[in-house]
């Protein structure tokens, strides 16, 4: 059966086919245990940016959220970078409100730091959203389907490895992305149907921005090429590997608990793990100890301690942190380094 909207005046509304995805996402979201374990503060957050996705994932929230007893709070990130921020981020705010959330609060950022604009704003963005929130509840995300196609194809240009190509996790508390399966037209006709117009930010149309390249040139080209289907294909890809991924990181940590003598690793444990599992292992021990910006040529350097060992000195990696093999440990020193990782 089809609902349809009620009716006014005799004249009955549009069927809410677009609103009751939208919701249906969210209430299967947050019924899987998983998800429902981190609702037992008894609130639930959502990112709203006045776009469409945000929006219609606001009204959802909020439509579940009451059948399930929860206060639900929209948080709009003003990040001030484009004249009358203030304003639209209050607008976004006020029409959360009317879409049904229980409360909505403007949280002004400051936008700094390298790595360029994006990474900064989004810097600045999960840091403000996770001080309010906490970590006791979910915050949810607008991220949609065609947004997870082009982290894909993204992450595929960069050439990032697995996990890149796995794409954004649909829970990775505090943050949650219901609407990973549904496909942005949907948000977009959701707005339509609730009777909201929503904000379009002017960066999403600027092709300075490589993202917005991927979404207007990129994927409608191979959309065309390839006959359809593309964005549920790189969807679906980046599920398959992210399983992938969870299981060979479980087998790592497995691992590094038998690798590990105080802050070393034992190089004959390594030495008969796979590679990829090995590397794994070496990761998560080199960002423990301080390394920062870790690139694959770095990680490669140090598994050629284990994989390919034939009495080099250490490697060099950024943090001014160098690894050296010392009687079959792997060990970290702050010190000059003997030779310079690839």
């Amino acid at each position: 059966m089809v609902a349809s909207g009620p009716s006014v005046g005799g004249f009955r509304r549009p069927p809410l086919d677009a609103v009751l995805t939208v919701r249906r996402a969210v209430r299967s979201f947050l019924a899987e245990p998983v998800a429902s374990a981190h609702l037992r503060s008894g609130q639930l957050f959502v990112a709203v940016s006045g776009g469409a996705d945000s929006l219609s994932l606001a009204e959802a929230a909020a439509y579940v959220g009451r059948r399930r007893g929860l206060t639900v709070g929209a948080l709009v990130v003003d990040h001030g970078l484009q004249p009358g921020s203030a304003e639209v981020a209050e607008w976004a705010a006020q029409t959360a409100l009317r879409l049904g959330v229980d409360t909505a609060k403007v949280l002004p950022v400051t936008v700094s730091g390298g790595g360029g604009p994006e990474a900064a704003a989004r810097k600045a963005r999960y840091a403000a959203l996770r001080e309010h929130a906490g970590d006791d509840a979910l915050v949810l995300f607008g991220h949609t389907r065609d947004d997870q196609a082009e982290t894909v194809l993204l992450g595929l240009g960069r050439g990032s490895g697995s996990r890149s190509l796995a794409g954004m996790r649909p829970l990775d508390p505090p943050w949650a992305r219901p609407l990973l399966d549904v496909p942005r037209s949907v948000t977009a006709a959701a707005c339509e149907e609730l009777g909201v117009k929503p904000w379009s930010d002017p960066h999403n149309a600027d092709p300075r921005f490589r993202r917005v390249r991927v979404r207007h040139e990129v994927l409608p080209l191979l959309e065309d090429v390839l006959s359809g289907g593309v964005a549920e294909a790189l969807v679906r890809t980046a599920r398959q590997l992210r399983e992938d991924c969870d299981a060979l990181d479980a087998m790592a940590d497995e691992v590094a608990k038998r690798a590990r003598e105080g802050a070393d690793l034992r190089v004959d444990v390594l030495a008969d793990t796979p590679p990829p599992v090995r590397r794994r292992v070496l990761r998560t021990w080199l960002l423990d100890g301080g390394v920062r910006e870790l690139t694959d040529a770095h990680l490669r350097s140090v598994d050629d301690l284990v994989g390919r060992w034939r009495g080099q000195g250490g490697v060099f990696l950024p943090g001014d942190v160098e690894a050296r093999r010392a009687h079959e440990k792997l060990v970290l020193n702050r010190c000059q380094p003997t030779i310079r990782g690839s």
